[in-house]
């Protein structure tokens, strides 16, 4: 059996996208559409990933600001962080019917048996643009190749008249309803959720999908994590392009990581100095466990559809572990470490 050693949240260049969703966060940020540039080679990027450099089995989950899929170099990257053992998440709009053909075709049987899907289910635009077909063709190419997969929705209020409309189709087309995620409104400088309901009304229209991953996110959502956290050290965040790695996303700490391969990498949790308001990303990072002693459902139990069987037999076990299983806790000295040179690194970055 094979155990989650590190996850990577890697963050993919580009912002470019076919969709033109009204909750998207590129959107709301108004950044400038830009096409994606990797300084490394796709085989340079396996390397600077290997099991050795990472102490051993990942999950390595890739998303963009834009379209995951939309730059080339997407399916040879892909194909070289799998060739080192690891596990890879893909999130994806599901909707470039090239890049899926020529992604399957790339891999090998037990190289697809270690890759997931996200697949975000942007309805509207989906049916804007005719792609409602080409979306569920593609899910269901990535299903019968080996792959494990996971239908989402951002729940916005540009969905509710059609919540039951979107519950059914999918149902029809993978055998369960989509899971959902929370929306959150990036216009302000207090972080809110995207909607103009309360906040009890907007979990009553997550309640239609009966959806673990929506009841997790909103369990969490603004609540202030105070626990001693391994992010840094036993997670962290990896801008693609550039190999520039941070502990997490509001960790001042950083270091390229692709620059030079024979330097080893330093890990090192953040520890007490989480300069979040919450756990932004909790369904990934609470869940495989980077918090020792919160109790939480699984990576697997948040996102597959068990009825359905959207995850294989071995995604489910490995997603299924913890990352405080397979890593030791630091001692009262090297947590005091971890804090102080946590807390120096925000200091001088604030001054």
């Amino acid at each position: 059996m094979e155990n989650i050693k590190r996850f990577v949240e890697c963050l993919v260049p580009g912002t470019v996208c076919n969709l033109n969703c009204s909750y998207c966060y590129t959107k709301q940020e108004e950044r400038q559409k830009n096409l994606p540039h990797f300084e490394y080679t796709p085989e340079y990027i396996g390397k600077a990933l290997s099991k050795d450099r990472l102490g051993g089995t990942c999950y390595i989950s890739m998303c963009a600001a834009g379209e995951t899929l939309i730059p080339p170099e997407m399916p040879e990257i892909i194909r070289h962080i799998l060739q080192q053992g690891h596990y890879v998440n893909i999130t994806t709009n599901g909707t470039l019917n090239n890049r899926f053909d020529e992604i399957l075709k790339l891999l090998k049987p037990e190289q697809l048996e270690r890759l997931h899907f996200a697949f975000s289910f942007h309805y509207l635009e989906l049916v804007r643009t005719n792609k409602i077909d080409d979306f569920f063709r593609n899910v269901k190419k990535v299903r019968n190749s080996g792959c494990s997969f996971l239908i989402q929705i951002n729940l916005c209020d540009d969905y509710i008249p059609y919540l039951k409309e979107i519950k059914t189709i999918c149902e029809k087309n993978t055998g369960a309803p989509p899971q959902v995620a929370a929306t959150r409104n990036e216009r302000t400088r207090k972080i809110t959720l995207m909607t103009k309901y309360t906040v009890d009304e907007y979990k009553q229209f997550g309640k239609i999908f009966q959806s673990s991953l929506f009841n997790f996110t909103m369990k969490n959502f603004m609540v202030k994590r105070k626990e001693f956290c391994y992010a840094g050290d036993w997670a962290f965040k990896l801008y693609l392009d550039t190999g520039m790695m941070g502990r997490c996303y509001d960790s001042q700490s950083t270091q390229n990581i692709f620059r030079d391969l024979n330097k080893p990498i330093k890990f090192k949790a953040v520890g007490n100095n989480c300069n979040s308001p919450y756990c932004v990303n909790s369904s990934h990072f609470m869940s495989l466990g980077v918090i020792p002693g919160i109790l939480a459902p699984s990576y697997a139990d948040l996102r597959d559809r068990p009825e359905a069987r959207w995850y294989t037999p071995r995604m489910i076990a490995f997603l299924d572990g913890k990352l405080f299983n397979n890593n030791k806790e630091y001692n009262c000295i090297q947590k005091l470490s971890a804090n102080m040179e946590e807390f120096s690194i925000d200091l001088i970055k604030k001054v």
